[in-house]
C-alpha cells in the first residue's frame, strides 16, 4: 500500500512544473513532436471524420494544430491542466483570422479526470502523452468514454514500464526513494479498455532512445519538458555531491558509443464508444508488439 501511495502523482506539483516548462518547452519536446506526428500518421489509416475533437493534455497544441489542420471543418478543444501552456497553444487570434472566421482550437483548463464537458459532446477524443500524469487509468478512461458519442474514437499515446529504465536503476544504487514515475504496462492499458466497455481496442508499442553526452544534460532535457517527478514517493532533499557523483558512476555503466542512453517505452491505443451497450465484457483486446529504437 506504502509503495502505491508513494507512486501517486501531485497534480498540482504537475500543473506547477508545467507552467514553469511552458516558455521553452518547444525547443526540447523533440520526443512529444515525434510521437504525436506518428499519432497523426495512424489516422490515415482510421475511416473517422469528426465534427468536435477533444485534445487531452494539449500542452503547447502542436497536436491540436495538426487536428485542426486534418480535420479543417472539426472544432478542436484544447484541454490542459496548466494555464502558461493553453496560452502558447491558443493565443489571440489576429484580426484577419477572426474576419475569415478560420477554425482554431478553443481552449479549455481541465484535468483529464473531471472533464469539464458534458456526456457524450465529442466525437473523438485524441491524447498524446498525458495519461501517465493520472493516478488512475480507470477514471480517466471512463472520462473519456462518458464524453464520447456513441460511435466515437478514442485515440492515445503514453508511457510503459520500461521509461527511463537506465535513470531508474542508477538511481535505485544511490538511494531507496521514488525518482521516476510510475508508468502502466500495455497489457494492463488494454485490460482497463475491455472493462471500461470500449470496443475493439488496439494496443502497441516502441521504444525510442534518446542519447546525451552526460547526465547533467539528460536531467536538464527532462527538467525542460515538465517531464520530472512528481510522485509523493519523490526525494524531498536536494541531490549531495557524494550521492550526484554516486549517481553519476551508476549511470556511466550504460555509455555506449560515448553517449549515455535514456529509453521511452512509447504506448499507442485506439477504441471506440460502442454504438450499443457491449453484451459481452471477456472480449480480449487485440494487442501486437512493434519494438523499434
Amino acid at each position: 500500500m506504502e509503495e502505491a501511495h508513494n507512486a501517486q502523482v501531485d497534480k498540482r506539483l504537475v500543473r506547477r512544473s508545467f507552467d514553469r516548462a511552458a516558455a521553452d518547452y518547444d525547443a526540447h519536446a523533440v520526443l512529444q513532436r515525434e510521437v504525436g506526428n506518428r499519432m497523426l500518421e495512424r489516422l490515415e489509416y482510421i475511416r473517422h471524420e469528426p465534427r468536435v475533437i477533444l485534445d487531452a493534455g494539449t500542452g503547447t497544441g502542436t497536436g491540436a494544430s495538426g487536428l485542426q489542420a486534418r480535420y479543417a471543418d472539426a472544432r478542436v478543444v484544447a484541454l490542459d491542466l496548466a494555464e502558461s501552456m493553453l496560452r502558447i497553444a491558443c493565443p489571440v487570434r489576429p484580426f484577419w483570422q477572426r474576419w475569415r472566421n478560420a477554425p482554431v482550437p478553443v481552449p479549455v483548463c481541465g484535468d483529464i479526470d473531471q472533464l469539464p464537458l458534458r456526456a457524450d459532446s465529442v466525437n473523438m477524443v485524441w491524447s498524446s502523452l498525458a495519461l501517465q500524469w493520472c493516478n488512475d487509468l480507470s477514471v480517466s478512461l471512463a472520462e473519456f468514454r462518458r464524453v464520447l458519442v456513441p460511435g466515437g474514437l478514442l485515440m492515445f499515446a503514453t508511457f510503459g514500464p520500461d521509461t527511463l529504465k537506465e535513470l531508474r536503476t542508477a538511481f535505485n544504487a544511490v538511494d531507496g526513494y521514488r525518482h521516476v514515475n510510475h508508468f502502466v504496462d500495455m497489457h494492463d492499458i488494454g485490460d482497463l479498455l475491455v472493462q471500461g466497455g470500449y470496443a475493439a481496442p488496439v494496443m502497441d508499442m516502441e521504444f525510442i532512445t534518446l542519447t546525451y553526452a552526460g547526465l547533467s544534460e539528460m536531467l536538464r532535457e527532462i527538467k525542460a519538458i515538465g517531464a520530472h517527478n512528481v510522485t509523493a514517493g519523490r526525494n524531498p532533499g536536494l541531490t549531495g555531491r557524494a550521492r550526484w557523483h554516486a549517481l553519476e558512476q551508476a549511470m556511466e555503466t550504460f555509455r555506449q558509443n560515448g553517449r549515455l542512453p535514456l529509453t521511452w517505452e512509447v504506448i499507442y491505443g485506439h477504441a471506440w464508444k460502442p454504438l450499443e451497450a457491449p453484451r459481452r465484457t471477456d472480449v480480449q483486446p487485440v494487442v501486437w508488439q512493434s519494438r523499434k529504437s
